[in-house]
C-alpha cells in the first residue's frame, strides 16, 4: 500500500451532498488519505455528483473528460463518482468513461472506503448501487468500519481541526447534521426518491448527540438536514415516538451552548402548529423558513403530485407570520412545467407577491431521465417562452428583495462571521494562481453577491435548470439586478462594499492581510458583507447595514458579541454553484 496517499474532492450541488462530502473525507482520512487540492496527482479522485440539475451532470462528465485528457495525470489514479449521478447515470458513467473505478450511490456510502480498498487490491471495477442498477453492485472484498449509514453519520470527526469547510456554502464553525435520509414524496418532476430511496429517520438521541458533540467542539451553528425535513417523525406510536416539533424543541433544549440552530428544507404539506409554536418560543431556532411552493397554480400543482393547493400553502404562511412576525421565508418556483399556460404563470407571480420571499430559487423545468414527468408528460413549453417567464419571475423577485432590503438601511443585525467574501475567495484563488499579483476587474466587480452561493447548494429538491434571483443578471434579465442602494440613496463608488475588497486587495500587496471582505448570515439567513479581520471568522458581531443590493446587505462591524472557537480546519472543493 502506497504510503501519505491523497485525495482530491469535489462537491456539486445540494446541501446533502456537502454533508456526504465530508463524512467520506473523515472516512477516508481514516484509511491514510490527506486532502490535496491538486486532481492531477491526487491517488484518489472522489466527484460527489448531482442529479437534480441536467447541468450539474453536464460538470461531471466535463470534469471526468478533462481528467481523462489530463496528460499530468499519474497512471495509478483511482477515480470515484458518489452520490446521485451515480444512482441515476451509472450505466452512462461507466459507458462514456471508462477511466471511472468506482460508483458509489448515496444510501450506500458507508461502503466507499471499501469500494478504494479493493480496487487498491484488484485494479477492478468496484460499484455500490441500491437503484434500479443495483445488481450491478460489485461483491466487496474488503471489510469496512462502518457497517450502515447510522454508523458512518454516527462517526463523523468533531474536532475543529478535521472539520470541514465548505468555502461558498459554510465556514468551518457551521455544520449539517441529518436527520431523516431520502424521500416519499414521487413529486412527478423530482429524481431524489429514485436516487436517495425511501424516507428514514434517525433516532433523536443520536441526532441530540451529535449536536452536541459538534457543540462541544466549537460549531457554533447546526442546520438539520432532510429532504422534507419537517417529515420528520421516528418510531410512531412506539415507545421512542418523536415527531419533528418534538426533536426541534429536544435539541433546542438539550443543547443549550449550541448559539443557532437551523433546517432545511421543509415541505409545506407537513408542516404542524407544533412545530411553528416550537419555532416561535425558542430563542436559538433561527426564524427562518425554506418552503417551496413550485407554482402558484392549483393545476400545476396537481400534475407536479405536491399533495397541497396554494390557498393551504397561503394559509401556512399566514399561521408563520401570526406567531412570528419577523420570520424570513424563502420559497422555490419552477416556471415552463409541462402544462403551464400563462395564466398558471401569473398565478405563481401572484404568489411571488402575496409571500414577499426573502429570496426565492427559480427553476426552468427540465424534464429529468427516469421521472414520471419526462415518461408521461410532454414537455411542452418551448425554451424561449421558459427563458421569458424565468426573467420575469427573477425581475420580480429582485425588486421584492431589494425592498426588503432597503427597509433594513441603518439598522444593526448580529451575524455570524463565516469566512471571506466570494469576492476575497476569488482574489486569493488568483493570487494562488498569479503570485501575490491582483488587480480589479475592468467592471469593477469584487462581487459579495452571496446570496445564491448557500441556497443553492442548499437546494435538495428541483428540476434540471435553476437560476435563483442572485443570478439575474447572468440569466439575461437587466431589470432583475437594481443598482446598490445606501442608506442615502446614492450611488457608492465601488458599489457598497467593494472599496474595502480594493484596500485588502492594496493591503495584501504591502504584506499587510490584517483587513479583508468578510461575508456573515443573519439568523435570518440574509447574506452581510463587511471589512474585519480574519479572526473574526466563527464570531458573531453586530454589524449596521449601510447599502443594499437584492441579494446582499453591506454593512459596517459595531461590536463583537461572542468570540470564535480555535482550531484550523481543511477546505472542500465545492462546484455547481
Amino acid at each position: 500500500m502506497k504510503p501519505n496517499r491523497t485525495i482530491y474532492l469535489e462537491t456539486m450541488g445540494c446541501q446533502m451532498n456537502a454533508l456526504d462530502s465530508e463524512l467520506a473525507l473523515a472516512a477516508l482520512a481514516q484509511q491514510g488519505y490527506a486532502l490535496t487540492p491538486a486532481i492531477e496527482s491526487a491517488d484518489l479522485v472522489v466527484l460527489n455528483t448531482c442529479s437534480v440539475r441536467h447541468h450539474a451532470e453536464e460538470k461531471v462528465y466535463s470534469r471526468l473528460g478533462q481528467l481523462r485528457t489530463n496528460q499530468k495525470r499519474i497512471d495509478d489514479q483511482i477515480v470515484a463518482v458518489i452520490g446521485c449521478m451515480a444512482e441515476r447515470d451509472g450505466d452512462g458513467l461507466l459507458d462514456k468513461m471508462p477511466h471511472v473505478d468506482i460508483l458509489c450511490g448515496p444510501s450506500e456510502l458507508n461502503r466507499l472506503p471499501g469500494l478504494v480498498a479493493d480496487v487498491e487490491a484488484t485494479r477492478e471495477r468496484a460499484i455500490a448501487l441500491s437503484g434500479r442498477l443495483r445488481d450491478s453492485t460489485t461483491p466487496q472484498q474488503t471489510k469496512i468500519a462502518h457497517d450502515d449509514l447510522e454508523a458512518l453519520d454516527s462517526s463523523r470527526n468533531f474536532g475543529l481541526s478535521a472539520h470541514a469547510a465548505m468555502p461558498k456554502v459554510f465556514g468551518r464553525h457551521q455544520a449539517y447534521v441529518r436527520i431523516t435520509r431520502g424521500c416519499n414524496k414521487f413529486c412527478t418532476f423530482c429524481v431524489v426518491p429514485y436516487t436517495r430511496g425511501p424516507e428514514q429517520h434517525r433516532p433523536p438521541k443520536q441526532i441530540v448527540e451529535e449536536v452536541r458533540r459538534l457543540a462541544a467542539n466549537g460549531i457554533v451553528e447546526v442546520t438539520l438536514l432532510g429532504q422534507t425535513v419537517n417529515h420528520y417523525h421516528f418510531d410512531p406510536d412506539g415507545p421512542e415516538d418523536c415527531s419533528f416539533a418534538a426533536l426541534l424543541r429536544k435539541v433546542h433544549d438539550e443543547v443549550p451552548e449550541l448559539p443557532r440552530l437551523r433546517f432545511v428544507t421543509s415541505y409545506p404539506r407537513d408542516f404542524t402548529d407544533e412545530a411553528l409554536q416550537v419555532m416561535a418560543e425558542s430563542p436559538r431556532i433561527c426564524k427562518y423558513l425554506h418552503i417551496p411552493a413550485q407554482s402558484g397554480s392549483n393545476t400545476v400543482l396537481k400534475r407536479m403530485n405536491r399533495g397541497y393547493t396554494v390557498e393551504e400553502y397561503m394559509a401556512l404562511i399566514d399561521r408563520a407570520r401570526a406567531l412570528m412576525p419577523n420570520l424570513a421565508i424563502a420559497g422555490d418556483m419552477i416556471v415552463g412545467f409541462s402544462g403551464e399556460t400563462e395564466e398558471d404563470f401569473q398565478k405563481s407571480l401572484d404568489l411571488l407577491r402575496f409571500c414577499q420571499y426573502k429570496n426565492c430559487f427559480i427553476f426552468k423545468y427540465s424534464p429529468r431521465p427516469g421521472t414520471h414527468a419526462d415518461n408521461r408528460m410532454p414537455d411542452d413549453i418551448s425554451e424561449v417562452e421558459k427563458k421569458r417567464r424565468n426573467n420575469d419571475m427573477l425581475a420580480l423577485q429582485a425588486e421584492i428583495s431589494l425592498a426588503q432590503h432597503q427597509r433594513l438601511l441603518d439598522s444593526t443585525s448580529e451575524v455570524l462571521v463565516e469566512g471571506l467574501s466570494k469576492a476575497a475567495l476569488k482574489r486569493q484563488e488568483s493570487e494562488q494562481e498569479r503570485g501575490s499579483e491582483w488587480r480589479e476587474t475592468p467592471n469593477g466587480e469584487a462581487g459579495a453577491d452571496a446570496n445564491g452561493q448557500a441556497e443553492s447548494a442548499r437546494q435538495a429538491n428541483g428540476p434540471a435548470e435553476v437560476s435563483s434571483s442572485a443570478n439575474a443578471s447572468r440569466a439575461g434579465s437587466t431589470s432583475a439586478m437594481p443598482s446598490t442602494q445606501t442608506r442615502s440613496g446614492a450611488m457608492p463608488t465601488l458599489q457598497g462594499g467593494h472599496a474595502g475588497a480594493a484596500r485588502d486587495a492594496n493591503d495584501s500587496s504591502n504584506g499587510k492581510e490584517d483587513i479583508v471582505q468578510l461575508v456573515g448570515r443573519t439568523e435570518h439567513d440574509r447574506i452581510v458583507v463587511f471589512d474585519g479581520s480574519r479572526e473574526l471568522i466563527g464570531s458573531f458581531a453586530n454589524v449596521r447595514i449601510i447599502g443594499a443590493t437584492p441579494h446582499t446587505l453591506h454593512g459596517e462591524i459595531t461590536e463583537v458579541t461572542r468570540e470564535p472557537a480555535k482550531g484550523a480546519g481543511v477546505s472542500l472543493t465545492v462546484l455547481g454553484h
